[in-house]
């Protein structure tokens, strides 16, 4: 990295090598110099031989000292010190001495004074995430030079043009391709966006050193701009002082679309047209058609599960403020093209199409624009594009007047449609063609093109979540009032039977909707906002209707019915009519089992085939891996989803319908995270075919998008991963071995009943949950607008959220969903049978789904600590409970890694990835005081047994540690 090794160049004055001196070795280091050359070695250690990576965090944290010394208490700057040094003999030697010194230290602190310790190792965090992501990014800009890095365009395409995928199987292959990122509000992320903003400003400030151009005098400056930038980070606050509101929820997910995804959407698809040229040719590349394949989706003010706080009226803003950030995108790139496309009358032949379309503005606009339009009148395409402007500007002040609570004003002179705007783009670009500026017409014309055809007026588009039950009350209620039907009565063949009758009624029921329960009335009322904002915004804003919790066939129907009386779903003169998709969510492990008996029940209903037939004949179906995972551990939840897919995809064959699945991912392994290439091509053979849909949430958000590279290299290898995956469309892939799959079969099997008798018949195991981590602690956060458990009070497994499950988890370093019951499957399954360790190693080698599985496992024990989750079991009322539960986690923690390495014939977890070894390795040193330092304050905290706990001193300090150890350990659920 050019920063760095300018360090030591000759064009630095004397005066400016004094002054780089001092953040290499401040008096604050000198003052603590074992500590820093304990911790020193360690990261070396952990860096390896990559020099540069190590320069650049050694830099950033000599600048963060420096600005400890010149701003931190001098307790604080000395109790940090003293608690790293303490900690690296505490992890050198491990004795009760060095624990008791460590403790001590914590013990002579005040709140206060330990809240400022925590948000110096936060601090630590945030910088060393940065200098990871901008070596990331150098090894990456250094990769892309020559294009073919694993997993481009580039290296995709030869290997499908190598495996005899021809330009003409590639068009079949980009025809079907939809990879459909959906940003979700669930709290995962515990950054406040101006604390984001600060990081972003950080690393803004690092990536400038970069500039080979810089001099002496204007390097010496960008490194005071970044120290001020770091003083600035340590100066903003990064627990939050209210609750989210699902306001605040929308923004942030808007946030990432003019950071970085506007521009790298374009590039996704302008490097995928660069490769197609550079590895089948240009001429036939020409051939090639690229269809809007790459879209995003949300559920941000749509998913109401759970979640009190989202109403109808929120799903209404949540529309409008997308479409106000699209309006405005399109409104700053229209002054972008009036200030490229100056072309003269008399220099350049239009076509009669732009003119005739020109003249037809002026009609419409008249007398409005006359001033506007004059500076142009000489230069055709301004003209064009000012009452293009003007015309967008019409639009957005529409939605504008909604947001503000106006009535809507008619206005003629806005956009319908993105269709009529495509028109307006596509007729200019025609004309720049017809007269030899092809070229031009392929600048920012295209891009803005394709981001029209992308976006549409709406973003992305909004699914609806509900769960089943408030819909079959819903029903039930309507049913009694219109029909006098005791609906809940009935079973389900006779349910079935009634509201596909009860659906294809002509104008819906008849009944009086202001007498409905207010809980019912409000599930009906947001059929209403969706027939409402179809009108309003266009007919493509909404994606599915998504049920969580679909045990049956009639939870799919009911929301039909309700559908129905909104007019979004019907029959008129023999006709079926239907403008909304229902996706049920399958996430128990028992749902997971019944799905092949629930969805042929539902294809087999006559009304229900014919609402498919007039919808493309194309179904979705959900899995939930946070749901399946929190209930019946990882191996049941992973290959249960395996299994499904299979029975998914066999069935919809069955009836001649497509099928797209969509993947309810969280950020964790535990909540079926881990990188999407990988995991893409870990799905089923033969079972994506070409379509993919998943979720996206809280600091998965951010680690992809914060910036434009690195969402360009994101959005790729999913891209990439998807178009592996579905060859099976053009060209026949092999099959799993049967033989693979009866294994598995048994592994889930006894990797389910281990994790049942830990977390369903281990006596007091919830109440080692809640005594062993800060999940009660946790909400204090206000990271979300969601609650943590499904029912106030109700602290079974069932009623917690799978987030806050996964979230507390990981905070007391015990990751046990991601991994707990893989060790005893594969000790029981080989007991006595050493042969079958060899056919362990060979699924491990040759299968990517196994692989996939044990590779994620490998990265959630590393996340794990058991001397650490000792002090939190410790926490426990009852130290019998604590003693007994933590023992059964940490046998079942050892017994994975002993088996995992055998199987993966190494000698360390995380061998075949060092780069994400040698990340956590440089973690621990600052993580460890952190863990530490917790359970100190949940204890100082208990102890003062008040019921109000937010009033307590120690209540912040707490925050803070959450927020610094999910920084540390780059995620939380």
């Amino acid at each position: 990295m050019q920063k760095l090794k300018a360090l030591h160049s000759e064009d630095i004055a004397p005066s400016t090598g004094a002054a780089l001196a001092e953040y290499d070795k401040s008096a604050f280091e000198l003052d603590n110099l074992g500590a820093s050359q304990i911790l020193s070695d360690r990261l070396s250690d952990a860096h390896g031989d990559d020099k540069e990576l190590r320069s650049s965090i050694r830099l950033l944290g000599s600048i963060l000292t420096k600005v400890l010394t010149a701003q931190a208490k001098p307790e604080v700057a000395t109790a940090v010190a003293q608690l790293q040094r303490k900690f690296a003999s505490l992890l050198r030697e491990g004795s009760a001495n060095r624990r008791r010194q460590f403790m001590e230290i914590l013990e002579g602190l005040d709140a206060e004074e330990i809240g400022e310790v925590v948000r110096v190792f936060n601090g630590y965090f945030s910088l060393l995430n940065i200098a990871e992501e901008s070596h990331n990014l150098t090894l990456r800009r250094q990769n892309q030079t020559g294009r073919y890095w694993p997993g481009s365009f580039h290296d995709t395409l030869i290997k499908l043009r190598d495996s005899g995928v021809s330009a003409d199987k590639l068009q079949v292959l980009l025809d079907e391709m939809l990879y459909l990122p959906v940003m979700t509000a669930h709290p995962t992320e515990a950054k406040r966006r101006t604390v984001k903003s600060a990081l972003r400003n950080v690393f803004l400030s690092q990536e400038a050193l970069d500039d080979p151009r810089l001099r002496s005098q204007q390097r010496s400056e960008a490194l005071d701009k970044l120290q001020a930038q770091i003083q600035l980070l340590l100066k903003t606050d990064e627990v939050r002082a209210r609750k989210l509101g699902v306001a605040d929820e929308i923004d942030a997910g808007l946030f990432y679309f003019s950071l970085s995804l506007f521009q790298a959407t374009t590039l996704v698809y302008r490097n995928l047209q660069r490769a197609l040229s550079d590895v089948f040719g240009a001429d036939v590349a020409g051939q090639i058609r690229i269809p809007s394949f790459l879209r995003f989706g949300s559920w941000i003010g749509g998913d109401r599960d759970g979640n009190p706080n989202v109403k109808p009226e929120t799903t209404e803003l949540a529309l409008r403020m997308q479409a106000q950030t699209i309006m405005q995108e399109y409104l700053a790139r229209l002054d972008q093209l009036r200030g490229q496309l100056s072309h003269s009358y008399g220099l350049c032949d239009l076509t009669p199409e732009f003119i005739d379309s020109l003249h037809a503005d002026r009609a419409l606009l008249g007398a409005a624009v006359t001033d506007l339009e004059k500076p142009y009148l000489q230069e055709p395409y301004r003209h064009k594009l000012i009452l293009m402007k003007y015309r967008m500007q019409s639009t957005l002040q529409r939605v504008q007047q909604q947001l503000q609570g106006q009535a809507e004003q008619a206005n003629r002179l806005a956009y319908a449609s993105v269709a009529e705007f495509l028109d307006d783009l596509r007729l200019i670009d025609a004309s720049l063609r017809s007269h030899g500026d092809a070229n031009i017409a392929e600048l920012e014309l295209a891009d803005l093109i394709r981001l029209a055809d992308v976006f549409d007026f709406h973003l992305m588009q909004l699914d609806v979540r509900q769960e089943s039950t408030r819909h079959s009350e819903a029903v039930a209620e309507i049913l009694a009032t219109a029909l006098n039907i005791d609906y809940l009565a009935l079973d389900e063949a006779q349910r079935i039977a009634l509201l596909a009758e009860a659906i294809a009624a002509p104008g819906g029921l008849m009944f009086d909707a202001a007498a409905l329960t207010p809980a019912n009335r409000e599930t009906l009322e947001l059929f209403t906002v969706m027939a409402k904002m179809r009108r309003e915004i266009g007919p493509n804003c909404f994606g599915k209707y998504v049920i969580s919790m679909t045990h049956s066939a009639s939870h799919v129907l009911e929301v039909l019915l309700l559908a129905a009386q909104a007019g979004l779903v019907g029959k008129i003169g023999g006709h079926w009519h239907c403008h909304i998709g229902v996706s049920p969510l399958f996430e128990t492990i028992d749902d997971l089992n019944r799905i092949s008996e629930v969805l042929t029940q539902l294809f087999d209903t006559e009304c229900y085939r014919e609402l498919l037939r007039v919808s493309d004949d194309r179904q979705e179906i959900m899995l939930g891996y946070s749901d399946s995972c929190k209930d019946g551990g990882i191996l049941a939840s992973a290959w249960g989803l395996s299994r499904a897919q299979r029975q998914i995809i066999a069935i919809s064959e069955r009836y001649g319908l497509k099928c797209r699945l969509f993947h309810g991912r969280g950020g964790t392994v535990g909540r079926g995270g881990g990188p999407t290439h990988e995991a893409i091509l870990a799905q089923p053979p033969d079972t994506v075919r070409g379509q993919i849909k998943f979720t996206e949430q809280g600091e998965v958000l951010f680690y992809r998008y914060n910036n434009m590279e690195t969402a360009v290299y994101e959005l790729t290898m999913g891209v990439t991963g998807l178009l592996k995956a579905s060859v099976s469309l053009v060209q026949t892939v092999p099959a799993d071995h049967p033989e693979d799959l009866a294994v598995m079969d048994e592994l889930a099997r006894i990797g389910e009943q281990s994790y049942r008798d830990l977390t369903e018949r281990t006596p007091g195991f919830l109440d080692y949950f809640y005594e062993a981590s800060p999940v009660g602690e946790i909400g204090g956060l206000n990271i979300g607008s969601r609650p943590s458990h499904r029912k106030k009070l109700d602290r079974s497994k069932n009623s917690v959220r799978a987030i806050a499950w996964v979230f507390a988890w990981a905070q007391s370093r015990q990751t046990f969903p991601a991994w707990y019951g893989i060790g005893f499957s594969l000790a029981s399954w080989c007991a006595g049978k050493p042969e079958r360790l060899e056919t362990l190693r060979r699924m491990y080698s040759d299968w990517p789904f196994f692989r996939n599985l044990l590779s994620n496992a490998q990265m959630a024990l590393s996340k794990s600590d058991m001397n650490i989750a000792r002090e939190y079991a410790q926490l426990c009322n009852d130290p019998e409970t604590g003693k007994r539960v933590y023992n059964l986690i940490a046998g079942e923690h050892q017994r994975c890694v002993e088996w995992i390495l055998e199987i993966a014939n190494t000698d360390r977890l995380l061998a075949e990835n060092p780069a994400l070894a040698a990340s956590l390795q440089r973690r621990d040193a600052y993580l460890g005081p952190l863990n530490y330092i917790q359970v100190f304050l949940i204890r100082r905290l208990r102890e003062m047994n008040t019921e109000n706990t937010a009033d307590s001193p120690w209540m912040k300090p707490l925050l803070r540690s959450i927020n610094a150890i999910a920084a540390g350990m780059r995620n939380t659920g």
